[in-house]
Protein backbone atom coordinates (compact mmCIF):
# COMPACT_ATOMS: atom_id res chain seq x y z
CA UNK A 1 0.00 0.00 0.00
CA UNK A 2 1.49 3.37 -1.01
CA UNK A 3 1.86 6.26 1.44
CA UNK A 4 -1.09 8.27 0.06
CA UNK A 5 -3.50 5.36 0.36
CA UNK A 6 -2.24 4.51 3.83
CA UNK A 7 -2.73 8.17 4.88
CA UNK A 8 -6.28 8.04 3.54
CA UNK A 9 -7.17 4.86 5.42
CA UNK A 10 -5.66 6.20 8.65
CA UNK A 11 -7.71 9.36 8.13
CA UNK A 12 -10.93 7.38 7.75
CA UNK A 13 -10.06 5.32 10.82
CA UNK A 14 -9.51 8.49 12.84
CA UNK A 15 -12.78 9.88 11.48
CA UNK A 16 -14.61 6.75 12.64
CA UNK A 17 -13.08 6.94 16.12
CA UNK A 18 -14.02 10.62 16.36
CA UNK A 19 -17.61 10.10 15.22
CA UNK A 20 -18.25 7.10 17.49
CA UNK A 21 -16.56 8.78 20.46
CA UNK A 22 -18.58 11.97 20.13
CA UNK A 23 -21.83 10.11 19.39
CA UNK A 24 -21.68 7.79 22.40
CA UNK A 25 -21.18 10.81 24.63
CA UNK A 26 -24.85 11.76 24.12
CA UNK A 27 -26.54 8.76 25.82
CA UNK A 28 -23.78 8.44 28.43
CA UNK A 29 -24.19 12.11 29.29
CA UNK A 30 -27.91 11.49 29.78
CA UNK A 31 -27.06 8.71 32.26
CA UNK A 32 -24.64 10.96 34.14
CA UNK A 33 -27.30 13.68 34.43
CA UNK A 34 -29.41 11.31 36.50
CA UNK A 35 -26.82 11.77 39.27
CA UNK A 36 -25.13 15.14 38.74
CA UNK A 37 -26.60 18.43 37.42
CA UNK A 38 -25.68 19.42 33.84
CA UNK A 39 -23.46 22.50 34.15
CA UNK A 40 -21.50 21.02 37.04
CA UNK A 41 -21.03 17.62 35.34
CA UNK A 42 -20.04 19.00 31.93
CA UNK A 43 -17.96 21.79 33.44
CA UNK A 44 -15.93 19.50 35.71
CA UNK A 45 -15.32 17.01 32.88
CA UNK A 46 -14.25 19.83 30.56
CA UNK A 47 -11.85 21.42 33.02
CA UNK A 48 -10.25 18.02 33.67
CA UNK A 49 -10.01 17.41 29.91
CA UNK A 50 -8.43 20.84 29.38
CA UNK A 51 -5.74 20.06 31.95
CA UNK A 52 -4.95 16.85 30.06
CA UNK A 53 -4.85 18.69 26.70
CA UNK A 54 -2.58 21.38 28.13
CA UNK A 55 -0.29 18.65 29.44
CA UNK A 56 -0.15 16.95 26.04
CA UNK A 57 0.57 20.25 24.28
CA UNK A 58 3.36 21.06 26.72
CA UNK A 59 4.83 17.55 26.37
CA UNK A 60 4.91 18.01 22.59
CA UNK A 61 6.77 21.30 22.96
CA UNK A 62 3.88 23.61 22.04
CA UNK A 63 3.64 27.05 23.62
CA UNK A 64 0.56 27.63 25.78
CA UNK A 65 0.84 31.42 25.57
CA UNK A 66 -2.10 33.36 24.14
CA UNK A 67 -1.07 36.37 22.01
CA UNK A 68 -2.64 39.57 23.27
CA UNK A 69 -4.32 40.25 19.95
CA UNK A 70 -6.06 36.85 20.15
CA UNK A 71 -7.64 37.29 23.59
CA UNK A 72 -10.98 38.70 22.44
CA UNK A 73 -11.37 36.17 19.63
CA UNK A 74 -10.42 33.29 21.93
CA UNK A 75 -12.97 34.43 24.53
CA UNK A 76 -15.68 34.71 21.88
CA UNK A 77 -14.84 31.26 20.48
CA UNK A 78 -14.90 29.80 24.00
CA UNK A 79 -18.42 31.17 24.43
CA UNK A 80 -19.85 30.01 21.08
CA UNK A 81 -17.93 26.74 20.62
CA UNK A 82 -17.90 25.48 24.20
CA UNK A 83 -20.15 27.32 26.66
CA UNK A 84 -23.09 27.62 24.25
CA UNK A 85 -22.56 24.44 22.22
CA UNK A 86 -21.68 22.10 25.09
CA UNK A 87 -23.37 23.90 27.97
CA UNK A 88 -26.74 24.65 26.37
CA UNK A 89 -27.02 21.19 24.79
CA UNK A 90 -26.14 19.49 28.09
CA UNK A 91 -28.77 21.43 30.04
CA UNK A 92 -31.27 20.61 27.27
CA UNK A 93 -30.72 16.89 27.90
CA UNK A 94 -32.65 17.32 31.16
CA UNK A 95 -35.79 18.09 29.13
CA UNK A 96 -35.62 16.28 25.76
CA UNK A 97 -34.64 12.81 24.51
CA UNK A 98 -31.11 12.30 23.27
CA UNK A 99 -32.28 11.55 19.72
CA UNK A 100 -34.06 14.88 19.42
CA UNK A 101 -31.13 16.73 20.95
CA UNK A 102 -28.51 15.24 18.66
CA UNK A 103 -30.50 15.91 15.50
CA UNK A 104 -31.43 19.50 16.41
CA UNK A 105 -27.95 20.69 17.37
CA UNK A 106 -26.40 19.08 14.29
CA UNK A 107 -28.50 21.33 12.08
CA UNK A 108 -25.68 23.82 12.78
CA UNK A 109 -24.20 23.71 9.23
CA UNK A 110 -27.60 24.71 7.80
CA UNK A 111 -27.73 27.82 10.00
CA UNK A 112 -24.10 28.58 9.17
CA UNK A 113 -24.77 28.67 5.41
CA UNK A 114 -27.80 30.92 5.92
CA UNK A 115 -26.24 33.28 8.46
CA UNK A 116 -23.18 33.66 6.25
CA UNK A 117 -25.23 36.13 4.16
CA UNK A 118 -25.84 38.81 6.83
CA UNK A 119 -22.59 38.14 8.68
CA UNK A 120 -20.11 37.56 5.84
CA UNK A 121 -21.88 38.71 2.68
CA UNK A 122 -22.09 35.18 1.23
CA UNK A 123 -25.46 34.93 -0.50
CA UNK A 124 -27.42 31.68 -0.10
CA UNK A 125 -27.95 29.61 -3.21
CA UNK A 126 -30.75 27.26 -4.17
CA UNK A 127 -28.94 24.36 -2.49
CA UNK A 128 -28.94 26.32 0.80
CA UNK A 129 -32.71 26.82 0.60
CA UNK A 130 -33.11 23.11 -0.14
CA UNK A 131 -30.96 22.29 2.89
CA UNK A 132 -33.12 24.52 5.08
CA UNK A 133 -36.35 22.98 3.79
CA UNK A 134 -35.07 19.44 4.42
CA UNK A 135 -33.74 20.33 7.86
CA UNK A 136 -36.88 22.13 9.00
CA UNK A 137 -39.03 19.36 7.54
CA UNK A 138 -37.07 16.75 9.47
CA UNK A 139 -37.34 18.71 12.74
CA UNK A 140 -41.09 19.16 12.18
CA UNK A 141 -41.51 15.40 11.71
CA UNK A 142 -39.35 14.75 14.78
CA UNK A 143 -41.21 17.15 17.06
CA UNK A 144 -44.69 16.51 15.66
CA UNK A 145 -45.20 13.10 17.21
CA UNK A 146 -47.44 14.50 19.96
CA UNK A 147 -49.30 16.95 17.76
CA UNK A 148 -46.77 19.74 18.45
CA UNK A 149 -47.94 20.08 22.06
CA UNK A 150 -45.09 20.61 24.52
CA UNK A 151 -44.73 21.23 28.22
CA UNK A 152 -42.60 24.13 29.43
CA UNK A 153 -39.58 21.91 30.09
CA UNK A 154 -39.51 20.51 26.56
CA UNK A 155 -39.93 23.99 25.08
CA UNK A 156 -36.96 25.18 27.15
CA UNK A 157 -34.89 22.21 25.98
CA UNK A 158 -35.71 22.79 22.31
CA UNK A 159 -34.90 26.52 22.58
CA UNK A 160 -31.57 25.69 24.23
CA UNK A 161 -30.71 23.24 21.44
CA UNK A 162 -31.50 25.71 18.67
CA UNK A 163 -29.56 28.41 20.54
CA UNK A 164 -26.56 26.09 20.78
CA UNK A 165 -26.69 25.32 17.05
CA UNK A 166 -27.16 28.94 15.96
CA UNK A 167 -24.51 30.38 18.28
CA UNK A 168 -22.02 27.73 17.16
CA UNK A 169 -22.85 28.63 13.55
CA UNK A 170 -22.24 32.32 14.27
CA UNK A 171 -18.93 31.43 15.88
CA UNK A 172 -17.97 29.33 12.86
CA UNK A 173 -18.60 32.27 10.52
CA UNK A 174 -16.96 35.00 12.60
CA UNK A 175 -13.96 32.85 13.58
CA UNK A 176 -13.06 31.79 10.05
CA UNK A 177 -9.48 33.06 10.45
CA UNK A 178 -7.50 30.61 12.57
CA UNK A 179 -6.13 31.81 15.89
CA UNK A 180 -2.31 32.19 15.91
CA UNK A 181 -1.72 29.14 18.11
CA UNK A 182 -1.39 25.38 17.58
CA UNK A 183 -4.81 23.71 17.16
CA UNK A 184 -4.43 21.56 20.28
CA UNK A 185 -3.62 24.64 22.38
CA UNK A 186 -6.60 26.51 20.92
CA UNK A 187 -8.92 23.62 21.87
CA UNK A 188 -7.39 23.35 25.36
CA UNK A 189 -7.97 27.06 26.03
CA UNK A 190 -11.49 27.04 24.60
CA UNK A 191 -12.55 23.93 26.52
CA UNK A 192 -10.84 25.17 29.67
CA UNK A 193 -12.35 28.66 29.64
CA UNK A 194 -15.83 27.63 28.54
CA UNK A 195 -16.08 24.71 30.95
CA UNK A 196 -14.61 26.67 33.88
CA UNK A 197 -17.53 29.09 33.63
CA UNK A 198 -19.93 26.12 33.51
CA UNK A 199 -18.30 24.58 36.57
CA UNK A 200 -18.46 27.81 38.59
CA UNK A 201 -22.12 28.35 37.67
CA UNK A 202 -22.87 24.72 38.52
CA UNK A 203 -21.26 24.95 41.96
CA UNK A 204 -22.98 28.27 42.66
CA UNK A 205 -26.51 27.51 41.48
CA UNK A 206 -27.05 23.78 40.95
CA UNK A 207 -26.02 22.60 44.44
CA UNK A 208 -24.55 19.27 43.25
CA UNK A 209 -24.52 16.30 45.58
CA UNK A 210 -20.88 15.27 45.22
CA UNK A 211 -21.51 11.88 46.80
CA UNK A 212 -24.37 10.94 44.49
CA UNK A 213 -22.08 9.49 41.82
CA UNK A 214 -22.37 5.71 41.44
CA UNK A 215 -19.91 3.42 39.67
CA UNK A 216 -21.95 3.78 36.49
CA UNK A 217 -21.96 7.57 36.81
CA UNK A 218 -18.21 7.60 37.43
CA UNK A 219 -17.63 5.51 34.30
CA UNK A 220 -19.74 7.96 32.27
CA UNK A 221 -17.82 10.91 33.75
CA UNK A 222 -14.43 9.34 32.97
CA UNK A 223 -15.58 8.58 29.43
CA UNK A 224 -16.83 12.16 28.92
CA UNK A 225 -13.49 13.52 30.14
CA UNK A 226 -11.09 11.25 28.28
CA UNK A 227 -12.83 10.32 25.04
CA UNK A 228 -15.02 13.09 23.51
CA UNK A 229 -12.99 15.97 24.99
CA UNK A 230 -9.60 14.27 24.84
CA UNK A 231 -8.99 11.41 22.43
CA UNK A 232 -11.56 12.57 19.87
CA UNK A 233 -9.95 15.99 19.45
CA UNK A 234 -6.62 14.31 18.70
CA UNK A 235 -8.18 11.92 16.17
CA UNK A 236 -10.13 14.84 14.64
CA UNK A 237 -6.89 16.76 14.03
CA UNK A 238 -5.43 13.66 12.40
CA UNK A 239 -8.58 13.35 10.27
CA UNK A 240 -8.22 16.94 9.06
CA UNK A 241 -4.54 16.36 8.34
CA UNK A 242 -5.12 13.27 6.22
CA UNK A 243 -8.52 13.84 4.53
CA UNK A 244 -10.03 16.69 2.50
CA UNK A 245 -12.14 19.04 4.68
CA UNK A 246 -15.30 18.13 2.73
CA UNK A 247 -14.83 14.42 3.47
CA UNK A 248 -14.09 15.07 7.13
CA UNK A 249 -17.09 17.39 7.59
CA UNK A 250 -19.52 15.10 5.77
CA UNK A 251 -18.25 12.17 7.83
CA UNK A 252 -19.43 14.01 10.94
CA UNK A 253 -22.98 13.13 9.86
CA UNK A 254 -22.21 9.83 11.57
CA UNK A 255 -22.34 11.58 14.96
CA UNK A 256 -26.10 12.30 15.15
CA UNK A 257 -26.83 9.03 13.31
CA UNK A 258 -24.89 6.93 15.82
CA UNK A 259 -26.15 9.12 18.65
CA UNK A 260 -29.80 8.40 17.82
CA UNK A 261 -29.19 4.66 17.39
CA UNK A 262 -27.09 4.36 20.56
CA UNK A 263 -29.73 6.27 22.55
CA UNK A 264 -32.28 3.69 21.43
CA UNK A 265 -29.99 0.81 22.44
CA UNK A 266 -28.64 2.24 25.71
CA UNK A 267 -31.58 4.30 26.97
CA UNK A 268 -34.49 2.58 25.24
CA UNK A 269 -35.55 5.74 23.41
CA UNK A 270 -38.00 5.26 20.54
CA UNK A 271 -36.57 4.57 17.09
CA UNK A 272 -39.51 4.02 14.77
CA UNK A 273 -40.58 5.24 11.35
CA UNK A 274 -41.04 8.84 12.51
CA UNK A 275 -37.55 9.05 13.96
CA UNK A 276 -36.01 7.41 10.88
CA UNK A 277 -37.80 9.78 8.47
CA UNK A 278 -36.78 12.78 10.57
CA UNK A 279 -33.19 11.58 10.68
CA UNK A 280 -33.06 11.08 6.89
CA UNK A 281 -34.48 14.55 6.20
CA UNK A 282 -32.27 16.38 8.70
CA UNK A 283 -29.07 14.61 7.71
CA UNK A 284 -29.85 15.15 4.00
CA UNK A 285 -30.20 18.87 4.68
CA UNK A 286 -27.00 18.96 6.71
CA UNK A 287 -25.16 17.04 3.96
CA UNK A 288 -26.23 19.63 1.39
CA UNK A 289 -25.11 22.45 3.66
CA UNK A 290 -21.74 20.82 4.28
CA UNK A 291 -21.12 20.27 0.57
CA UNK A 292 -21.95 23.93 -0.09
CA UNK A 293 -19.64 25.04 2.74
Amino acid sequence: MDAARRDKWIGFLCLGVTAVGWALNWPLMKLLLQQWPPLFARGLAGVAAAVILFGLAKTWGQSLQVPREALVRLSFASFTNVFAWMGFSTVAMKFVPVGEGALIVYTMPIWATLLAWPLAGIRPKLVDIAALVLGVGGIAVLLGGNGLTFDSGRIAGILLLFSAAILFAIGTILNRVALPMPPLVVVAWQVGLGCLVMLLLGVAFEQPNYGALTAQGLACFVYMTLVPMGLCYLTWFETLRRLPPSSASTGMLLVPLIGVISAALILGEPLGLREVVAMVLVLAGVALALQRA
